[in-house]
């Protein structure tokens, strides 16, 4: 499947998750919050899949706790993308001390004990949504300073970066006008990466319980089956598999997301070449390979 193919199909799952986060209201058959049935009650045509331990349709919580989930993986992707890309940005054009202070504080980060460091956090802030995306979004920039720093190293000698300098351009006029359209397309791609690890570490913390207990996410849905004991019975099957297939799919959206705009950044992924070249002996051209010619 080639990127462009592969982004489309991840475009159009994530667009449907979004509807469904927009218009939980309407699309919900139930009140989530209400108890509408028995508890633990099998899936059945009122109740497509089933009820939790209290007799909350499970269904009516899937597509509300869309919201939040959603609403992390964007804000937290939001918050890293842009704090890595002014890192990137101003220490790869300026150099210097600069480059040298904002590197470190880079590496700092990234030889931290990642998931202990970000547990201690969370569980120390306090359990609500806005508590989680800092800590999320405030550990996870690093990786996509230094990856857009690397391409503003090359872009800061291009000729015409070299021009405006020379014709008197400020440092900032420089960077906004000239580096930042140039590194855009990475941007755009480290904020799909970021949103796809964003949903997963969101997840991961709201099945420990360190998510904000009065909200509803995939990953709460999932602390709660395990808490309360689905996986000895049947309810497995309707109260847990369907969260993970939700988080899966959307991980999956985001990975074929961030693969088609990294293929447009970095041609070197493309599986083939836009040129080819005519067989011996026959007319039709043949397409040339990128690996063939290293």
């Amino acid at each position: 499947m080639s990127g462009t193919r592969m982004g489309r199909v991840g475009a159009t799952i994530l667009l449907l998750f979004v509807v469904a986060a927009v218009f939980a209201p309407i699309l919900a058959p139930h009140d989530p919050a209400l108890r509408t049935t028995q508890p633990f009650a099998a899936p059945s045509f009122a109740h497509p899949l089933g009820a939790n331990d209290v007799g909350q349709d499970i269904l009516s919580e899937l597509i509300f706790a869309s919201r939040l989930s959603l609403t992390v993986g964007f804000v937290t992707a939001c918050l890293a993308t842009i704090l890595g890309a002014a890192v990137g940005i101003v220490g790869g054009y300026l150099r210097g001390p600069v480059d040298t202070v904002l590197m470190r504080g880079v590496d700092v980060i990234l030889s931290l004990p990642f998931l202990p460091l970000m547990i201690v956090l969370a569980a120390f802030l306090g359990q609500n949504t806005t508590n989680l995306i800092l800590v999320i979004g405030l550990l996870i920039w690093a990786r996509p300073a230094r990856l857009i720093r690397s391409q503003v190293l090359s872009v800061r000698e291009s000729g015409h970066v070299q021009a405006a300098r020379a014709m008197g351009a400020t440092h900032g006029y420089v960077m906004v006008r000239h580096v930042l359209p140039r590194v855009t397309p990475l941007v755009a791609a480290q904020f799909v990466r970021t949103a796809n690890v964003s949903i997963m570490l969101e997840a991961s913390l709201a099945f420990l319980g360190l998510s904000d207990p009065f909200q509803k996410s995939w990953g709460a849905i999932l602390f709660y089956a395990n808490a309360r004991s689905a996986f000895l019975t049947d309810a497995w099957l309707w109260w847990v598999l369907p969260p993970g297939l939700c988080i899966a799919a959307v991980v999956v959206s985001f990975a074929f997301l961030g693969y088609a705009l990294e293929e447009r950044v970095d041609p070197r992924l493309r599986s083939t070449l836009p040129t080819s070249e005519p067989s011996s002996g026959s007319g039709t051209p043949m397409p040339v390979r990128e690996d063939a010619l290293r």
